[in-house]
């Protein structure tokens, strides 16, 4: 979540910066990413109506596991992250040596 703040407060910073500088923003409109975002809700819908219509339960963990890292992406965690870090520090090693 924290990843998600920090772009956000990046792009205001941005976007104040383009405003005093009267430059437009290569961003795309609003209407452009909630149109994205319908694209995302809309691949998640079919495996959860197949789901649906074989019968199969519908659980906060199946949601969690199938959907939910396809629309918001895989959150980063402080303990993932370094250990995602050291298997790179190993693996650049084995490369150099």
């Amino acid at each position: 979540m924290k990843m998600y703040l920090l772009s956000l407060g990046a792009g205001l910073l941005v976007g104040v910066i383009y405003s005093l500088l009267n430059v437009r923003s290569p961003a795309p409109p609003v209407i452009a990413l909630v149109g994205l975002l319908g694209i995302l809700i809309g691949e998640q819908s079919v495996p959860l109506v197949k789901r649906v219509f074989s019968g199969e339960p519908i659980n906060v963990s199946w949601f969690n596991r199938q959907c939910m890292p396809h629309v918001f992406g895989h959150l980063p965690s402080g303990a993932q992250a370094a250990a995602a870090k050291a298997v790179d520090e190993i693996a650049n090693d084995e490369r150099a040596g």
